[in-house]
């Protein structure tokens, strides 16, 4: 895989903020209101992917279509109750933004989540000027592992998908990654290293965006043609 990365493009969830337990938590206190008592290692387990097909699979035919959208709504409204008090970054991710900024690197983000989530936290983290191009569930016809949403990403940069650095924490998304024909960097919030021994094309594992540099010689990313290697 080249290292010379033309743009970045980031996930949210479990990537931008380390919030799959305030999911989970959200999820507990949702499901309790339907009688459904879970620990939260129980939701942690069974309780993953779009929230209507979870409803789905759970609770069979007992709600509509529209309630189980409005049931959806009133769980992301109490993930982002629940989250606003501890709303905050990765640690390293606003120095690591900030730095790629600087050195001119155009930046996207290519989510599953829910617009209103991802508003949420733009918002109330004033991230909105770092982006070129904001993508999120409403913006494809098809969710990851499909490419679609990084290419588009890619796209609002004027680049090409495989041109861009792909920041991600799920296995589906760093096959979208793959898909899309582009490198990837996983965040280790959500899921172990071993989970993604089947991809090649992932160039780095991260706990969190420490100490990350976008700046020339001998650093984490050598990005662009002035940040090729000394």
């Amino acid at each position: 895989m080249h290292n010379m990365y033309k743009g970045f493009i980031f996930d949210m969830d479990g990537t931008m903020v380390d919030n799959m337990m305030v999911h989970h938590r959200a999820w507990q206190r949702q499901l309790a209101t339907l009688g459904l008592d879970l620990t939260i290692d129980e939701v942690k387990e069974q309780i993953h992917g779009i929230n209507e097909e979870i409803l789905e699979r759970i609770f069979g035919d007992r709600f509509t279509p529209a309630q189980r959208r409005q049931i959806a709504w009133e769980k992301e409204a109490a993930y982002r109750e629940i989250f606003l008090p501890e709303l905050r970054l990765i640690s390293g991710l606003p120095a690591f933004l900030e730095k790629a900024k600087d050195a001119g690197i155009p930046m996207a983000i290519g989510t599953a989540a829910p617009t209103e989530n991802v508003d949420f936290v733009l918002e109330n983290l004033n991230l909105r000027p770092y982006f070129m191009g904001i993508f999120d569930a409403k913006s494809v016809k098809k969710g990851k592992p499909d490419p679609e949403i990084f290419e588009k990403a890619a796209a609002s940069m004027g680049l090409a998908a495989a041109d861009c650095l792909i920041f991600e924490d799920s296995v589906t998304g760093a096959e979208a990654a793959k898909r899309a024909g582009a490198s990837a960097v996983i965040v280790t919030t959500t899921h172990k290293r071993e989970e993604f021994a089947q991809f090649n094309h992932i160039v780095r594992f991260i706990e969190n965006f420490e100490g990350i540099t976008v700046e020339a010689g001998g650093t984490f990313f050598k990005v662009g043609e002035r940040y090729t290697s000394r």
